[in-house]
């Protein structure tokens, strides 16, 4: 199953190697990453593969949030198929 995770917040170092931390800590692939700092604000979005995470989507969501708490980052988790039905026209 894939799975999109965004990232917000103002830039600093180790965003990147954090969330890849966390993920690769979770047994999850990440397939794809697009990154874009603006004015000193940090913008990622990650496509990952969770088939073999060692964790529910719900707690991985839910670590995600946690560790976007921590580094003072907004971070959110999305089903790649929940996404995809909320963007259909």
């Amino acid at each position: 199953m894939k799975a999109l995770v965004t990232v917000l917040g103002k830039d600093k170092v180790g965003i990147i190697a954090s969330v890849c931390t966390y993920l690769a800590g979770k047994n999850v692939n990440i397939l794809e990453i697009s990154q874009t700092i603006v004015k000193g604000y940090f913008d990622m979005l990650m496509i990952i593969d969770v088939t073999e995470a060692t964790c529910s989507p719900g707690e991985l969501a839910g670590g995600l949030e946690e560790l976007g708490e921590e580094i003072g980052l907004m971070i959110r988790f999305q089903r790649e198929e929940i996404f995809e039905s909320m963007h259909r026209i």
